[in-house]
């Protein structure tokens, strides 16, 4: 039995809601641009089959997604793991606000 990837970027394994999520983000590209930090180079849409959210990504494998109305760079720390935009949580050189304040809690 073949496993299913948990993300895919054949447009047939979108369902309806997923397709309106793409058209909101070509929008959105169209009108305000890519996110400033976004590389565009080679750049797709993609969906995630577990959450069934629908995103762009590139060759770096960054990740851009509505935010609202708005198109947003989605930032991941290397440290903890934790994903948000950047009004969500902060990058810096010791990993994130997240994974430093659980230091602080113990």
């Amino acid at each position: 039995m073949k496993t299913q990837e948990i993300t895919t970027t054949n447009l047939s394994d979108f369902g309806s809601r997923e397709r309106g999520m793409l058209v909101d983000l070509l929008t959105a590209w169209r009108e305000q641009g890519l996110p400033h930090d976004f590389d565009a180079n080679e750049v797709q849409a993609m969906m995630n089959r577990d959450s069934g959210w629908v995103f762009l990504t590139n060759s770096e494998f960054q990740v851009a997604m509505m935010n609202g109305d708005n198109l947003e760079l989605l930032n991941k720390c290397s440290n903890c793991g934790y994903e948000g935009f950047s009004g969500d949580f902060q990058l810096n050189e010791n990993g994130c606000n997240e994974c430093n304040n659980q230091g602080d809690e113990e």
